[in-house]
């Protein structure tokens, strides 16, 4: 018996000219697009299509960009789209939730718009930023991270051999050195915003606690494997908690498919823009 996992991506996954050929492709899907433009008040698919690269890096425009081409992608599918478990990388939880029934498309793209933008603020208060530690167990790491002064945390567990840091700037700076020292083959500073998924991101996450609060979640068709626990969850209170700790909490990738994996995964088909996740789960399974 084969059961389909679908994985939904996160921030990173942007790319100039995201999502043209579905919006061309069907009325619906036309819709869709349209539709969050006028819940956005913006017409973010202009940006989404015709926009340069740093116009896309911005946060208040990459979230909402990578959510609408996953969920549009997903109810294209139609009958196709027929999951035994879903998980998203970070903003991709949100993508999965909506498209996996459990919150409404108007609710998640809200939802996901004032993630960014409560994002963007927490990153204006202080100056953090990430790097990716290549090809270091997962508990040096988190060693290194310890013995530094200063807020830096493990917050990404991507696969096995590539894990992300987060937190202040002269932190990171710090731990990349120390990293290196331990003997990673590579420790390097991310072109990112700020500190995401790590302590910095406190006031975001007081902001985005009342909109989750205050948003209406059901229960999921499946199982969704959250970043927080990388544990299969139907409760939906308990999936509000979850999406509300995972601001500062790290998105453990790597433990959510080994899990599905465990659950009986063995297809994995990612709904979205990009191919990252099919690379960091082939690293994850061999």
């Amino acid at each position: 018996m084969t059961k389909k996992a679908f994985v939904f991506p996160g921030q990173g996954s942007q790319f100039s000219g995201m999502g043209i050929e579905l919006f061309n492709a069907t009325k619906s899907a036309h819709d869709l697009f349209e539709q969050a433009n006028e819940i956005l008040k913006y017409r973010l698919t202009d940006i989404m299509f015709h926009g340069s690269e740093e116009d896309l890096k911005r946060t208040d425009v990459t979230q909402p960009a990578i959510f609408l081409h996953s969920v549009v992608a997903a109810a294209e599918m139609g009958l196709d789209f027929k999951p035994d478990m879903v998980a998203g990388h970070s903003l991709g939880e949100f993508s999965a939730l909506v498209a996996s029934g459990a919150m409404s498309f108007e609710d998640g793209l809200k939802l996901v718009y004032q993630r960014a933008i409560a994002m963007q603020e927490a990153c204006e208060l202080e100056k953090g930023t990430m790097a990716a530690v290549l090809s270091l167990e997962d508990e040096i790491v988190e060693k290194v991270c310890r013995e530094i002064d200063g807020i830096v945390v493990a917050a990404n567990y991507n696969c096995p051999g590539q894990l992300v840091i987060s937190g202040n700037y002269e932190a990171v700076v710090l731990a990349c050195e120390g990293m290196k020292e331990a003997g990673a083959k590579r420790a390097i500073i991310l072109p990112v915003g700020g500190a995401f998924h790590s302590p910095l991101m406190e006031p975001a996450k007081e902001k985005l606690a009342l909109a989750i609060s205050n948003t209406t979640i059901s229960s999921p068709m499946c199982p969704i494997f959250q970043n927080v626990t990388a544990n299969a969850e139907t409760n939906a209170e308990i999936i509000k908690d979850n999406l509300i700790a995972q601001l500062t909490a790290p998105v453990k990738w790597t433990q959510t498919i080994r899990n599905m994996h465990l659950a009986g995964a063995t297809e994995y088909i990612e709904v979205g823009p990009g191919k990252v996740l099919q690379g960091l789960i082939s690293k994850i399974l061999k």
